[in-house]
């Protein structure tokens, strides 16, 4: 426990995108960062934990846009973040100043919160070659297509053993 309770917001949590194809426009927030996305951040994993860092060890980065996303976001977070050296009179080399310590609030609610960007849906005029198109004709094609393509082989093959005459030749031995 590094003393950061919920009072306070928790710790900072990655953004993910939900899981199914209904939610999956959606993004939340995740239980921790990835490994890679820390090293990424140039952030300890051990330091990550009493710096109000999340960690999981077992998420996998699946994108590269994702990756990106959480280590912007940890490198705005270290940016933000004023560390208070546990010896006043000692301090370390990742504390902050005097002057950056005397500034310092306490944050309330949730760290970084996570926002939904919208989708990118604006209005628009239809072609003429769009209106001209069958969506369901297409589908059809394709769905037809998929199902006849083992025939279709069957018949050039025979085609091609084919002498012309309308006359199958033997295959020889």
């Amino acid at each position: 426990s590094s003393g950061i309770n919920a009072e306070y917001g928790g710790l900072l949590r990655p953004v993910v995108h939900c899981q199914t194809i209904r939610y999956n426009a959606k993004v939340r927030a995740g239980r921790g960062f990835t490994l890679d996305e820390l090293k990424a951040a140039g952030v300890n994993k051990k330091q990550a934990r009493s710096i109000g860092i999340a960690v999981d060890h077992r998420r996998k980065n699946r994108s590269q846009e994702g990756l990106q996303a959480n280590v912007l976001r940890l490198k705005e977070y270290k940016s933000r973040l004023i560390l208070f050296p546990r010896k006043k009179s000692q301090p370390k080399k990742g504390d902050s100043t005097p002057a950056e310590m005397e500034v310092a609030t306490q944050l309330r609610g949730p760290v970084m919160p996570i926002k939904q960007t919208p989708a990118d849906t604006s209005a628009r005029v239809i072609t003429a070659e769009e209106k001209k198109q069958s969506a369901f004709q297409t589908m059809r094609m394709y769905r037809a297509n998929e199902r006849l393509v083992g025939i279709r082989e069957k018949r050039a093959k025979e085609a091609a053993e084919d002498d012309g005459l309308g006359v199958k030749t033997k295959k020889k031995k």
